[in-house]
């Protein structure tokens, strides 16, 4: 299993950015996806999950102004970031799970300057 994510960049506080993972060496449309970030100095958390349903969660933090969504022709999950606030300056990680392994991507770099 592979994940490539890619998208990310600075930004203004307000602005938009959207971060792409395309996936490799697995059975894309029935995987859970989710995208994690992890600022300095702090633990990786959730940020938005979906599942093979298109059934959608997302941190209350980012709830209203994040959308994850998938391409299942593409093999890649998407996450839309609106709105972006400086707290959302973080290294953002795509991952999954199979077969009771987590798989994780490289991580992007999103910096949103106030």
């Amino acid at each position: 299993v592979q994940l490539q994510a890619s998208g990310g960049g600075l930004v203004q506080a307000g602005g938009s950015l959207r971060l792409s993972c395309a996936a490799s060496g697995m059975i894309f449309s029935i995987a859970t996806l989710g995208w994690y970030r992890q600022a300095p100095e702090t633990q990786r958390e959730l940020v938005a999950s979906i599942t093979r349903y298109g059934n959608t969660n997302y941190a209350d933090s980012v709830k209203g102004r994040f959308t994850i969504s998938r391409d299942n022709a593409r093999d890649t999950v998407y996450l839309q970031m609106n709105s972006l606030e400086p707290e959302d300056t973080a290294v953002y990680y795509c991952s999954t799970n199979q077969l009771g392994r987590d798989y994780w991507g490289q991580g992007t770099l999103v910096t949103v300057s106030s």
